[in-house]
């Protein structure tokens, strides 16, 4: 039987990257290639189907009718094959998963537990992806992610893994010199230490402190868990951050802001595509960390 012909495979993969991140220069920046090369690839996509995929306007690029109505029949397909490769990938002796994590989650909670994982698994090994936007790279580049969400597109299967508080907290010397409850106008003259993926954490603090109309002299914003405890600790702000954060950092130059609680907008959630729980490394890490209790 004659074997139909299929446009080149890097081809359809630069078409469905630059859709599921969003952006032409973050599909090269993952792809490895220049802004030209992954153009070059589209456009030979594009001739090959007959039909304009993208409208183009300087550097962005937005999907057509056609590109639409080829991303929903094409992607699907694109995954499955995804899926078939990884399954034949199996049977080998490693078992390989490609996982997104926030690095606080990481050093805190996910690593202090992973030699039990590889003792009952042996054979898998984790890949470990810290950059960002690891929702929008689920399924493509990403097998699976532990993310920070309010609730995750229904289009995934997500599962919630804690549910948090809200803490200000800062060094002590910074608490000794404003008071352990200040009121708003020692707190305006503060600045604050915000999480990229915490925004609203910070208005969740301001309504339950009944302060929604807090203006702090700075807000600094940090993409990193981490060095925001690493900053707080060393005076340099007042950190609103989760209470898991802050217990599991057993940082004794820390302390506390007025000893409120304050409901989370956010929970970590492990979250992957629904048919990659049937990948034998998805679903060996799936529920584990379901019975960790992470």
């Amino acid at each position: 039987m004659a074997i139909r012909r299929l446009p080149p495979l890097r081809a359809i993969e630069a078409f469905v990257r630059i859709v599921r991140l969003g952006s032409a220069r973050a599909a090269a920046d993952e792809l490895g290639l220049s802004p030209s090369a992954l153009s070059r690839r589209v456009t030979a996509l594009e001739e090959f189907i007959g039909k304009r995929l993208f409208t183009r306007q300087h550097q962005a690029m937005k999907l057509t009718d056609d590109g639409q109505a080829f991303y929903d029949a094409v992607s699907p397909k694109f995954d499955e094959l995804a899926t078939a490769v990884e399954g034949q990938v199996e049977d080998s002796k490693v078992l390989r998963l490609h996982l997104g994590v926030l690095p606080l989650f990481g050093t805190q909670r996910l690593f202090p537990r992973l030699p039990e994982l590889r003792k009952a698994h042996p054979r898998l090994h984790i890949d470990i992806d810290t950059s960002p936007h690891l929702l929008t790279r689920v399924g493509d580049t990403l097998d699976a992610a532990i993310i920070l969400s309010k609730q995750p597109d229904p289009s995934f299967h997500a599962v919630r893994l804690d549910h948090n508080r809200v803490y200000a907290f800062t060094s002590k010397a910074l608490v000794a010199e404003i008071g352990a409850a200040p009121d708003e106008a020692a707190l305006s003259r503060q600045t604050f230490l915000i999480h990229n993926e915490l925004p609203d954490s910070f208005t969740a603090w301001k309504a339950a402190t009944g302060m929604p109309g807090l203006e702090p002299v700075a807000i600094d914003h940090y993409d990193s868990g981490q060095l925001i405890l690493e900053a707080a600790a060393n005076g340099l702000g007042i950190a609103i951050m989760h209470d898991d954060h802050f217990h599991r950092s057993h940082d004794s130059r820390l302390a506390k802001l007025l000893d409120i609680e304050v409901e989370s907008p956010y929970s970590y959630w492990f979250v992957c595509r629904p048919h990659a729980l049937d990948v034998r490394s998805v679903r060996i890490f799936h529920d584990w960390l379901v019975k960790a209790g992470l």
